[in-house]
């Protein structure tokens, strides 16, 4: 193990390359130990299972998108915000396919309360949504709306789905248009006067 420095960080960057190169589905302990040239006894002392690799790929892809996203926001409100969000998010999902799959994982919600980078992806992106004037329950659905826009283009995107003449980037432009001024309009729900 000490001669080629296994540590679960290195698993794990090593783990979002691979998923890169070849699909998420295709990252295992032993793939991973055959990079390492090692057995795949070695990586259990650094990762319970496959179980826990994949959600540790999870949460550290999911740092790096939150990472290019606030960066891209920063100091932008309103539909500035929202297509710097945008495109920082596509970017990502094209620029690294294996990785973002890997943010796509359901991952138990107490490790989810545990990790800074998913409180950081919550606080930006209500943060971002909040300049809209929108509250509970309306941040949610909000959010619930755009990871499913962006996310499903993503996915067709990334399989070639698209195949009208228009540049596929137009579309995304648009797409991002229709969504601030969805969220410009949005249909709040009814406070109860209990």
């Amino acid at each position: 193990m000490a001669r080629v420095g296994l540590t679960a960080e290195r698993l794990v960057a090593a783990a979002a390359d691979l998923a890169d190169e070849a699909g998420l589905d295709h990252v295992s302990i032993s793939a991973l130990a055959r990079r390492f040239g090692v057995r795949d006894a070695s990586l259990y002392s650094h990762v319970r299972n496959l179980q826990d690799l994949r959600t540790r790929l999870a949460l550290h892809a999911g740092g790096e998108l939150i990472d290019r996203i606030a960066v891209a926001v920063a100091g932008r409100a309103g539909k500035e915000a929202l297509t710097a969000f945008a495109g920082a998010y596509r970017a990502y999902a094209l620029e690294h396919p294996g990785r973002y799959a890997a943010t796509q994982i359901r991952v138990d919600q107490t490790l989810v309360a545990g990790s800074p980078a998913l409180r950081r992806t919550t606080e930006i992106t209500y943060g971002m949504l909040r300049a809209y004037g929108l509250d509970e329950p309306d941040l949610t659905d909000a959010v619930r709306l755009l990871r499913a826009t962006f996310h499903g283009y993503c996915v067709l995107e990334a399989a070639g789905g698209f195949g009208a003449a228009r540049p596929v980037a137009e579309s995304w432009a648009k797409a991002v248009d229709a969504l601030h001024l969805t969220l410009e309009h949005w249909p709040r729900e009814k406070q109860s006067d209990d």
